[in-house]
């Protein structure tokens, strides 16, 4: 592939991408426009006004603790204190997950795994 031809196809596809991005701006307008319609409708209806509804917005991005009825929002996972401690190499393993290769040794060499239980 020649370096014009190269340069020619690279200019082709970024019309292209431009041409595909506009569409769909286009389309995303053209699906708004009902919504908005909708809300305004409803706006009327009940007789909301613009301050409310920003009032409201505002207060639900700001308000960081779930209300009932909203999605609940997962907490941070924190780490996990290890349950198990392997005596000779001093690796640790919570007892979740799939079990480390060390206990699962031990299991099939006959051992307990409550052999293993780091003592609080």
């Amino acid at each position: 592939m020649t370096r014009e031809s190269y340069s020619a196809l690279k200019q082709k596809i970024e019309k292209e991408i431009l041409r595909l991005q506009k569409q769909a701006q286009a389309l995303q307008i053209k699906q708004r426009r009902p919504v908005i319609n909708s809300i305004i409708r409803s706006m009327r209806e009940y007789d909301i006004s613009p301050q409310e509804i920003n009032e409201a917005y505002t207060a639900r991005t700001t308000n960081s603790s779930p209300r009932s009825g909203d999605v609940s929002v997962a907490a941070p996972k924190r780490p996990v204190a290890p349950k198990y401690r392997d005596p000779s190499s001093g690796a640790t393993w919570t007892g979740r997950g799939k079990a480390p290769r060390w206990i699962a040794a031990a299991e099939s060499e006959g051992r307990d795994r409550n052999d293993f239980l780091i003592k609080t």
